[in-house]
């Protein structure tokens, strides 16, 4: 993902006198991705956006292929109640992630042209918040606090075990690319989802949360 600011596709949004579901951080969905019309969420940027920055640090490399039994299947974060599936979300047609379709909001996607959790790098989990029916998977994403658990199934049964580092947040045009994305380096995971101040139009909300974590365990 790129550091600098990235145009924002038309979401339609919610209406301007709806009040955020959870204030004063009202969290909706995914540092990148293209959202539904009504998702109250907007496009900030994408690892090909990132590979414009000049960054010395390679962006996750296309689609590769990976045993089936490895692919994550489901999600654990117990110190916020979320228990859900995992399914493979690629490329969006604007170069941002993808993200599981807004019917299916208590749902999380697993980027997967980049790591398998578990694997060298850094893993991305997204997942949305809320939707004009209520909250969903990742609406208390902002409360998980350092040292939480987070563990991945794998179609294999074989689990990863994170542990929470820190959760931040980030305005959308000023995200830690060299954080987020990258193959390289020792196991790790991010949880993305959207927050910050409702600001409509092009934007949806105007920050994104991001709770990084590092492996515990693989067994």
């Amino acid at each position: 993902m790129a550091v600098h600011s990235a145009p924002q596709p038309s979401t339609g949004g919610r209406p301007s006198g709806r009040r955020p579901w959870s204030a004063p951080l009202a969290v909706v969905l995914v540092l990148v991705g293209v959202f539904a019309t009504g998702a109250g969420l907007g496009r900030t940027v994408g690892p090909f956006d990132w590979a414009a920055t000049g960054s010395t640090q390679r962006p996750a490399e296309p689609a590769r292929s990976r045993p089936a039994a490895s692919r994550p299947v489901s999600l654990s974060v117990p110190a916020i109640k979320v228990t859900a599936p995992i399914t493979p979300v690629g490329q969006a047609k604007d170069g941002s992630v993808d993200v599981p379709p807004l019917s299916q909001h208590n749902q999380t996607g697993w980027y997967d042209r980049g790591p398998v959790p578990g694997e060298p790098g850094r893993a991305i989990i997204v997942g949305h918040v809320d939707t004009k029916r209520g909250p969903a998977v990742f609406y208390r994403l902002r409360d998980l606090k350092p040292g939480d658990r987070i563990e991945v199934t794998r179609a294999d049964q074989s689990v990863a075990t994170f542990k929470v580092d820190t959760v931040e947040l980030f305005d959308k045009a000023d995200l830690p690319a060299d954080r987020v994305y990258g193959d390289q380096g020792p196991p790790g995971l991010r949880l993305i989802t959207c927050g910050g101040d409702w600001v409509g139009g092009r934007t949806g909300y105007q920050d994104n949360v991001i709770a990084f974590a590092s492996l515990l365990d693989d067994a």
